[in-house]
């Protein structure tokens, strides 16, 4: 026992205890053995861990704390010095490894507390991430909520059908328990029941549109939270239950004011309809904000198709008021067409039937004339031929005026000497002129050219108009008659601001002014000269005789040839000056071959008489061929008389010079005469000169006699005179066809 190194227990040992401590300690040693096993295993299985090394450390102090309650095991008996040791040695070990760890963990738990924190913000952001992709999923049902009741409402444009499925749609959508939609009256001031989902209540019912809940909702786009038991919310008869919540949302309408449709609203100022929706009574169920946000949506969704069917209603019913005006602009045209067609018709046959008597009247009164005749009875006889010569006027001027207001009429282009008609207007008013001692005169300026490119017939017709007007109502004093080329800055008139005069190189503006010492027209008057059938007072008390047809006929043809008339006047007995302006054009080249052949001015040059001259006169008139006859028989012709074409193809021979025949008889084509008496003499010196002698004054006329090979034309009535020149003239250039 003396050779024993061992230590002896400090305490005495109570066996009990002792016991306890000796399987504590050998349970606290396996369970210390046993964790660095477990964190071994730990750091192999997570290879993204950062601090493998503070393991190592911590594994380290638990082995080295299960290795000092091992060898304490043998603590609680004798032990040699050795153990001592040991058991030294490893408390020294464990106490140093775990102040080492705890200084490693000073630094470490910052770390790890910042990485508990990214971790808590990263579970926040998934819980955000997670609310919002809840609340783009709901956003999305929204959406596709939103193109089905879009796609619903918007398949049609009939206003009423697209309420009807709004509230269908909506109900079916939102499981609503009732839906309705209150509109505007026309008088503005109240909303009616217009439309319900269930139809419980009866549509009609009216509410004031000024109550305070209707403002709220009127005053925001975003649905409004109303109270079940307001006016509008009331949709369910009255009973015993939880009503479910209410919302109500505003309706844009369209601004009417240019959209007048029937049993629509008028709406000067921008006014609302109202929609209310109801959730199922007696129920725990809330408005969700997706939910809203739809009704918004479709609110908006049904003003913007109640817009479109609101245009579409408003461009249908002008489409059908616009059929309606263009078939009765249809109907109204044909009438006025075929009222044209009978007017033209019934003029064409009065112009015809009416020469005739006048071409006897005429004719007869210029043969009486050249008789031995008393005073009075010459004056009886001048007498008629005026007024025969009125009469013929007025024939011509009222078939003007038709033609002009038809469109009919059209220009006869072609070049004249525009001196030759100043002159012949001259010689033509001067006898009238010398009667009641007027002086005339007249004035080209030496610019003027000497010829033109127009309608020769409707110049003259015109200037004859105006310088016959001057000389009718002038008792005495001087008429001048000045013809000059406008300027350009002359051109423009302020008192005709519709004449655009535009200058140009192969045309120039004809300026012609006629100024009297007459009696002279009020400015006022001044107006209706140139309305037809109208005369003023001034005129009027004057003993001037015509019609009130000349300056309205004048002012047309002025205007046909790209030209202004006008009159200007002083006032009473102060005389007045006529001047119009027209467009003319100037001949490229002239050809005196070509003027030759121009249509002349019927002139009372040349021989007086044409002793021998054998004429074939075919009429089947008795009277025209009587008068006709007499006419060319004062001239010393040879007349021959046929009543029939043909006895005119049976009688016509190379003896007859001159053919005279009416184109228009009814039942006959004397046109085809014509061409069969050409074709009956082969040779031209053999063949007489063909000229139709007519009453009608169209244009078609003169191109058919054109068209068969006539050698002119000549509109009845015919005077003396006339056929002397038209003898003459026709003699000399073998052609003539007078203007009509």
């Amino acid at each position: 026992m003396e050779s024993c190194n061992c230590i002896e227990p400090q305490w005495p040992a109570d066996e009990l205890l002792m016991k306890y401590q000796y399987i504590s300690d050998f349970f606290i040693a396996l369970a210390y053995f046993s964790i660095p096993l477990e964190l071994i295993y730990f750091v192999k299985k997570s290879a993204m861990f950062p601090y493998r090394w503070v393991l190592v450390q911590f594994g380290a102090f638990i082995v080295l704390c299960g290795a000092t309650h091992l060898i304490n095991l043998w603590t609680f008996t004798t032990h040699s010095r050795s153990v001592a040791v040991v058991m030294t040695t490893a408390k020294v070990l464990t106490a140093v490894v775990s102040c080492a760890t705890a200084l490693m963990l000073v630094h470490i738990i910052p770390d790890l507390l910042s990485v508990k924190t990214r971790e808590l913000f990263l579970k926040n952001k998934a819980a955000e991430l997670d609310r919002e992709m809840g609340l783009i999923r709901t956003q999305e049902e929204t959406g596709r909520h939103v193109r089905m009741l879009t796609h619903e409402i918007r398949s049609t444009l009939d206003r009423h059908t697209i309420l009807r499925t709004t509230l269908v749609e909506l109900g079916r959508t939102l499981a609503l328990e009732e839906c309705a939609l209150w509109m505007p009256t026309r008088t503005g001031l109240e909303l009616q029941l217009s439309y319900t989902l269930r139809q419980q209540n009866p549509v009609g019912y009216t509410v004031p549109i000024h109550l305070p809940v209707i403002n709220q909702v009127f005053s925001t786009s975003r649905v409004v939270k109303i109270s079940p038991n307001c006016p509008v919310a009331r949709l369910r008869p009255a009973g015993k239950y939880m009503p479910g919540e209410v919302v109500a949302v505003r309706v844009p309408l369209l601004h009417l004011s240019n959209f007048q449709i029937n049993d629509w609203p008028e709406l000067s100022t921008k006014r609302y309809a109202l929609m209310v929706l109801m959730l199922p009574s007696d129920s725990a169920r809330q408005w969700h904000v997706h939910e809203l946000e739809l009704v918004e949506v479709v609110a908006d969704q049904v003003a913007v198709a109640l817009s479109h069917a609101a245009i579409l209603e408003e461009s249908m019913r002008a489409r059908d008021l616009l059929m309606e005006q263009n078939v009765a602009l249809d109907l109204a045209r044909r009438e006025a067409e075929t009222a044209i067609r009978a007017r033209n018709d019934f003029l064409a046959v009065m112009n015809h039937e009416m020469r005739t008597p006048m071409h006897a009247i005429i004719a007869l009164s210029s043969l009486l004339q050249e008789t031995e005749l008393t005073p009075e009875q010459r004056l009886m006889v001048e007498t008629i031929l005026k007024s025969s010569n009125l009469l013929a006027t007025l024939i011509n001027d009222v078939l003007d005026l038709s033609r002009l207001e038809d469109g009919s009429l059209q220009l006869d282009l072609g070049t004249f000497n525009l001196y030759a008609v100043f002159k012949e207007v001259l010689n033509l008013v001067k006898p009238i002129a010398s009667v009641k001692k007027l002086h005339v005169s007249l004035n080209l300026a030496p610019d003027l050219p000497e010829y033109a490119i127009g309608d020769e017939k409707r110049l003259m017709q015109t200037l004859l108009n105006v310088v016959g007007n001057a000389v009718k109502f002038s008792k005495e004093g001087s008429i001048s008659i000045t013809a000059f080329v406008a300027k350009s800055e002359a051109l423009r008139d302020s008192r005709a601001p519709e004449f655009f005069p535009v200058p140009s190189d192969n045309h120039f503006y004809l300026r012609v002014q006629v100024k009297d010492s007459g009696s002279g027209i009020s400015p006022q008057d001044i107006p209706k000269l140139f309305t037809k059938f109208a005369q003023t007072q001034s005129t009027a008390t004057r003993n001037s005789g015509g019609s009130g047809l000349g300056l309205a006929i004048c002012k047309r043809f002025v205007n046909l040839m790209e030209g202004h008339i006008w009159i200007e006047s002083e006032g009473l007995g102060k005389g007045c000056t006529a001047i119009f302006i027209v467009k003319l054009g100037i001949p490229e080249r002239l050809n005196e071959s070509k003027l030759s052949l121009m249509p002349k001015v019927l002139t009372n040059h040349g021989p007086t008489a044409f002793p021998g001259l054998k004429v074939l006169v075919m009429d089947e008139n008795g009277v025209n061929r009587m008068v006709t006859k007499g006419l060319l028989v004062h001239l010393g012709c040879d007349v021959t008389m046929v009543s029939s074409s043909e006895e005119c193809l049976r009688v016509v021979s190379h003896e007859h010079k001159v053919v005279l025949m009416d184109v228009c008889v009814p039942g006959t084509n004397n046109y085809e005469i014509a061409i069969r008496i050409r074709e009956k003499f082969t040779k031209r010196h053999e063949r007489p000169l063909i000229v139709a002698l007519t009453g009608n004054t169209d244009k078609v006329t003169k191109e058919n006699c054109m068209r068969v090979g006539m050698d002119g034309v000549i509109l009845k009535p015919v005077s003396l005179d006339k056929m002397r020149s038209v003898l003459s003239d026709l003699l000399e250039h073998r052609v003539l066809f007078e203007a009509i």
